[in-house]
């Protein structure tokens, strides 16, 4: 095709080779799985964005926390750009931020940073612990319905 004078030419858009590409249907082995999937903390980040909560919004509220983290950090956790794990005090800003309880984000810059993998379930009563129990034996599909029916609920506010 001949272009014109003035008329950029035509581009196809790049094809999505992210890591929900659907074409992809070639299950991983676990352990590259663990190697593929160990930014939970920049997920959390990602997962609050997706849903409408800015950057801009993450940082205002952490800092209403008393806890600032900037909108910058926020935006380079949510691109797996941050190389050094967090302060005790930014994961509790990011915590209020992305309204997930402390542990949670305790939890997911453990598995980012430091390699953590939980292996036991303490300080936990024992629903806590038959819920897990029950959910450890689901499919991923299972699982991924039941965090979104949990994560909906934390969403409603009691009557």
């Amino acid at each position: 095709m001949e272009e014109t004078e003035g008329t950029p030419p035509m581009a196809a858009p790049a094809p999505d080779l992210g890591r929900n590409n659907a074409g992809h249907s070639d299950p991983l082995p676990e352990d590259l799985v663990h190697d593929v999937d160990r930014d939970p903390l920049s997920r959390l980040v990602r997962e609050a964005n997706d849903v409408g909560l800015s950057f801009g919004q993450m940082e205002k509220q952490a800092e209403r926390s008393g806890y600032p983290v900037s909108k910058t950090y926020f935006q380079k956790m949510a691109s797996n750009a941050v190389t050094r794990a967090p302060t005790p005090d930014t994961l509790r800003g990011m915590a209020e931020a992305l309204r997930h309880p402390l542990a949670v984000v305790q939890r997911a810059a453990a598995v980012q940073y430091l390699d953590y993998r939980a292996t036991e379930l303490s300080g936990y009563d024992d629903d806590v612990r038959i819920i897990v129990a029950h959910l450890a034996g689901m499919k991923p599909g299972e699982k991924r319905k039941w965090r979104a029916m949990i994560e909906a609920a934390e969403q409603v506010e009691d009557d």
